[in-house]
């Protein structure tokens, strides 16, 4: 009997990449990638975005000099105070439900901002921003952390978002300085309004959470008390001191009284049986190092935003939206840095071998503006030093925030999304007010002493001074950035994290304990 000829041979179809746990992946996540990314995006830059437009609803608005940082302030409190409790809210009643709802409040409340007919309504609305980002942001991260579980996908991804978390406040400068001069201030909230909707929409109808990553754990209440009274008291703590001094006693019991209350978090968090924030979060030496380097790293970039902006539109003459344009070079370095750089090589090399170069890189960037003065050139000094802090900082950000959430239980997603976001958003708040302080008493001085060797030109003497100040600055956060640098090299131990996610054997002793109790996987070194 004749064989039966074979079977024509069928095509093969591409693989799948599947979670360590053989899990397919939602089919739908790159296009719930965009409407994350829109989210946070929205959310960064809103922290500079309003610094553009503050002077002109100063004047819109009768707010006094002494009451204009609560817009700013106001926003800072409730972010960084409730972003642990945002996380937690996320991980126990669902990612993408906290999401939309955190989108929808942040749409409104900047629709109460633009609307604002008084100092109350506006500082009220800030505060009110600032509640809903504090559940938008660490449920958006978290969304990204149980989504993408492939090793490659999740470069990529977090190559994204990581440059939209570097590059969104310089990004905000711009679309502040447009906004404020083709139209008005209160547009820098309307702003908001058609990001918040359209990803919204998009979420609702595009992310599909995955199954059984709830924490339905009961709510730690003394925690979320302590914490969000521990981390509003040490945000105001700093802002306090940019106005009133180091000195003031009320600054320094503040943060006497910020110390004590996150002590008593601490100590609560290890007695009771369902923490707001597990220590096992916090106490893996990768996120350690993760959130400890980054709040450094966003501290120098904080400070750096506030001088270059002033140096260009004081000292320099720029217009807002000549300014907004000025920091592009730096966008378009972390945007390569973070996609080009980061996301290509985190799948192939150590995390500690692109966070230490990265923060070194734009340590050097830091340095170069050390030499300002207020004839430099643009192109000579500003733009070179913009183009190696974005490469530095893109590099550097991206396996950070990949980093945060690896590893980590999908029951403590949300409260470990929510900490990178409270590092920076602490970060930010202690950059502003430390490194202005010291600009500012480094002015003083110049100005003091320059005028009693007989300057004859105030005007002159003034810029001088401040740029001087500046620079004196800019020395700290060079300083600051070498910390962040010898934290990632010494704490961030983690290997290539295609290793992690294969969950390979490990060969470092009783660390194997300590990471199959908090649900890390361990590699070999």
């Amino acid at each position: 009997m004749p064989e039966a000829p074979d079977a024509p041979a069928l095509p093969k179809t591409p693989k799948t990449p599947k979670a360590a746990d053989g899990r397919l992946p939602d089919p739908s996540r790159w296009k719930a990638l965009a409407f994350i990314a829109l989210a946070q995006l929205m959310v960064v830059l809103d922290a500079t975005i309003v610094n553009i437009a503050l002077p002109h609803a100063q004047t819109a608005l009768g707010i006094s000099d002494a009451n204009k940082q609560w817009v700013i302030t106001a926003y800072a409190l409730a972010f960084g105070g409730l972003l642990l409790f945002g996380g937690r809210i996320a991980d126990l009643w669902g990612r993408k439900r906290t999401f939309v709802v955190g989108l929808i409040g942040f749409a409104l409340a900047s629709a109460l901002g633009g609307a604002a007919q008084n100092q109350g309504m506006l500082f009220g609305s800030r505060a009110l921003q600032g509640v809903f980002g504090a559940l938008l942001a660490p449920a958006a991260l978290s969304l990204l952390a149980v989504m993408f579980t492939d090793a490659r996908e999740r470069a990529r991804a977090f190559g994204i978002y990581g440059a939209i978390a570097g590059g969104g406040g310089a990004v905000g400068l711009l679309l502040g300085g447009f906004l404020t001069q083709a139209l008005n201030w209160r547009w820098t909230f309307y702003v908001n309004i058609p990001f918040a909707v359209v990803a919204a929409a998009g979420a609702y109808f595009v992310i599909r959470e995955p199954s059984g990553g709830r924490n339905r754990s009961p709510l730690d209440i003394p925690g979320v008390v302590l914490s969000a009274l521990g981390l509003v008291s040490l945000v105001y703590g700093f802002t306090r001191a940019e106005s009133a001094g180091w000195s003031d006693a009320l600054t320094i019991g503040t943060f006497v009284a910020s110390g004590a209350l996150l002590l008593a978090f601490v100590v609560t968090e290890s007695r009771v049986g369902s923490p707001l924030l597990p220590l096992r979060v916090v106490l893996d030496r990768n996120r350690g190092g993760v959130y400890l380097s980054l709040g450094l790293a966003v501290i120098a970039m904080f400070g750096l935003f506030l001088f270059l902006t002033y140096y260009l539109q004081v000292v320099k003459g720029y217009s807002p939206i000549r300014t907004g344009f000025a920091f592009l070079p730096m966008v378009a370095g972390m945007i390569t840095g973070s996609t080009q750089i980061g996301a290509r090589l985190m799948t192939r090399v150590p995390a500690r071998l692109l966070m230490g170069p990265g923060f070194l890189t734009a340590a050097v960037g830091m340095l170069l503006l050390t030499r300002l003065e207020i004839g430099s050139s643009y192109a000579g000094l500003i733009l070179p030093a913009q183009l190696l802090l974005g490469l530095g900082m893109g590099t550097a950000f991206m396996p950070a925030m990949s980093l945060a959430t690896h590893g980590v239980q999908p029951r403590d997603a949300g409260v470990a999304s929510a900490m990178v976001n409270t590092s920076q958003q602490v970060g930010g708040a202690i950059g502003t007010a430390l490194l202005n302080t010291v600009a500012a008493s480094a002015a003083t001085a110049y100005a003091a002493s320059h005028a009693a060797l007989g300057a004859t030109d105030p005007k002159l003497l003034e810029l001088q001074a401040m740029v001087h100040g500046f620079t004196g600055a800019i020395w700290w956060a060079v300083g600051i950035l070498a910390v962040a640098f010898v934290i990632a090299v010494s704490l961030v131990d983690a290997g290539r994290p295609d290793l992690n996610a294969a969950g390979g054997p490990s060969a470092r002793g009783g660390a194997d304990k300590a990471g199959d109790e908090a649900g890390i996987p361990v590699v070999a070194h």
